[in-house]
Parts: structure tokens; sequence; C-alpha cells
């Protein structure tokens, strides 16, 4: 078990405090923002289908039958 004197201590991580919480920092942006992006481009993948569904049953309609 590691003990710190102080909570600078603690935040300097022996001088490897920029990077530990950097790192920690990072992680959490990412798991912040991943699900945001997914639902975003879940959204778009959506809607862009059903206008596609759309231009075909349009285009079928259009058609003349064989």
């Amino acid at each position: 078990m590691i003990y710190w004197n102080s909570f600078a201590d603690f935040l300097a991580m022996g001088g490897y405090g920029l990077y530990v919480w950097g790192s920690f920092g990072v992680t959490a942006l990412v798991m912040v923002i991943e699900p945001i992006l997914v639902a975003r481009n879940q959204r778009a993948s959506v809607a862009r289908l059903k206008r596609q569904l759309r231009a075909e049953q349009r285009a079928e309609s259009r058609s003349p039958a064989a």
C-alpha cells in the first residue's frame, strides 16, 4: 500500500501525476463522448435508410408494371 504525506503528494503521484491524471482525464472524456457519437451516428444512419427506402418506393411506383 502506498501512503502519501499530503493531498499534494497524492496528486503529484511521485512525479508521474501529469501522466496519471492526464490518462484518467482522456479516458473519462472518451467514455463520455463515445456514447454521444454512437447515438448521433445511429440517428443519421436510420434517417439515411428511411430516405433510401422512400426513394426506392417512389421509383417502384413510377416504373411501369412488366
